[in-house]
């Protein structure tokens, strides 16, 4: 096994690493049961006799924990072997998922004890994120950090249009335990693979808390970074408000139900795997603005439906969008790896999560408040404005244009 100097002093094309190699197959294998997990615990909490309100509260204790202790992951991804984070993450989640398939299959799940395995899982969540933003900057060479960044994302979009699928048959053949159990197995097997990284771990003396103030600091000072942060926000709100939440019911109502609305939600998928493939040969000058300019496309589903247009129409938006939302995060992950010194990156990828996660329940509330007095076809077509604007005013910014492909580093 490589050391930690060696993999440093061998960055090369991404597939010419084994250390980047073993840490997409890891990426790989836990997308696998995380793509089963939410069905699986949706009919874990219904097999327990539970019903909207407490499947509601289990998804709202795994999602708070996420929020909270990602500015802690933050920190320490810049502390600690972003490596060992991950590994000890992964753990984390093996145990709270394996926890939860033993009292499934068992028959002794409640609610509460469903959502304390929930609460557990989301902490590992919030302290892998960060350290996962810096992994690939530590294993391959600036000029080919796009390429990685489109590789990692390659096979876990390709899971997300099978994954539901055969997590279906595996909750309706086997029960949701199985499939809870095998989420289980592949955070384990991760976890193995990680560990096998060893990155350095940055070189630091100041205090937790210091660290958190310099990042805050970091993070106010770029002007492009917490302008698109807030941006993000507010898309992410109207997308998931107006998709989500209210592109189900749309569907029912205007096409065939669950059945269309599962061909939009395929439609969506492949258009991530597209954009990933895009980005593996499309190399664009401007990251930011591309970012910004492609998850502008989410408003195109969103605006079809809300018009009420033919389900064909619906389809072709839904794969614009995840076309254009894939490009958008390869490209920001790039221009963020490329543009944050690698001892603050930890740190500005937190503070900028902790912004989207925010937006979540957020943007529910709203879509709630606005449908008591409008039409759904309305909110929808609000949430799509909202997209427009907001990607409008983002590139009114001057600093989005200075933040471009470079291999040149800042000074730490």
């Amino acid at each position: 096994m490589k050391t930690a100097a060696q993999v440093s002093a061998t960055r090369t094309a991404p597939w010419h690493s084994a250390a980047f190699r073993r840490f997409v197959l890891a990426n790989l294998i836990s997308a696998t049961g995380s793509a089963m997990a939410p069905l699986a615990l949706a009919y874990a909490v219904i097999g327990e006799g539970g019903g909207a309100g407490s499947l509601g509260l289990v998804l709202a204790v795994n999602t708070v924990p996420t929020v909270a202790f990602l500015l802690v992951g933050g920190v320490l991804a810049d502390r600690m072997s972003r490596s060992r984070i991950l590994l000890v993450g992964n753990l984390i989640a093996a145990a709270a998922q394996g926890a939860l398939a033993v009292i499934v299959l068992s028959g002794t799940a409640s609610t509460g004890s469903i959502a304390a395995c929930g609460f557990l899982s989301g902490v590992a969540v919030a302290i892998a994120v960060p350290a996962s933003q810096g992994v690939v900057n530590q294993l391959v060479a600036p000029e080919h950090l796009q390429q990685a960044n489109a590789l990692v994302r390659l096979p876990t979009n390709a899971v997300r249009v099978l994954g539901p699928v055969v997590g279906g048959l595996v909750v309706a053949l086997a029960g949701p335990g199985w499939a809870l159990t095998w989420d289980a197995l592949t955070f384990l097997i991760a976890a193995l693979l990680l560990n096998g990284l060893r990155l350095d771990a940055p070189v630091t003396a100041d205090s937790p808390l210091s660290d958190l103030r310099t990042g805050w600091a970091g993070f106010r000072s770029r002007t492009w970074l917490w302008t698109y942060t807030v941006a993000g926000m507010v898309v992410v709100a109207a997308w998931l408000a107006g998709f989500q939440m209210l592109g189900p019911v749309l569907a029912a109502r205007l096409y065939s139900g669950a059945s269309s609305w599962g061909l939009v939600q395929g439609a969506f998928a492949l258009g991530l795997l597209a954009g990933a493939l895009v980005c593996l040969w499309w190399k664009p000058y401007r990251l930011l603005v591309v970012a910004v300019s492609g998850a502008s496309l989410l408003f195109l589903p969103l605006t079809a439906m809300g018009l009420g247009l033919p389900l064909p129409a619906v389809l072709f938006g839904a794969l614009l969008a995840g076309v254009g939302l894939d490009v958008a995060i390869v490209a920001w992950t790039t221009a963020l790896q490329l543009h944050i010194p690698e001892n603050e990156l930890g740190r500005a990828a937190s503070f900028n999560s902790v912004g989207e996660r925010c937006a979540v329940p957020l943007g529910y509330l709203l879509a709630a408040l606005a449908a008591g007095a409008w039409s759904d076809r309305d909110v929808l077509l609000v949430c799509a404005g909202l997209i427009v604007v907001t990607t409008v005013l983002n590139l009114c910014v001057r600093d989005v244009y200075r933040v471009n492909r470079t291999t040149e580093k800042p000074p730490r």
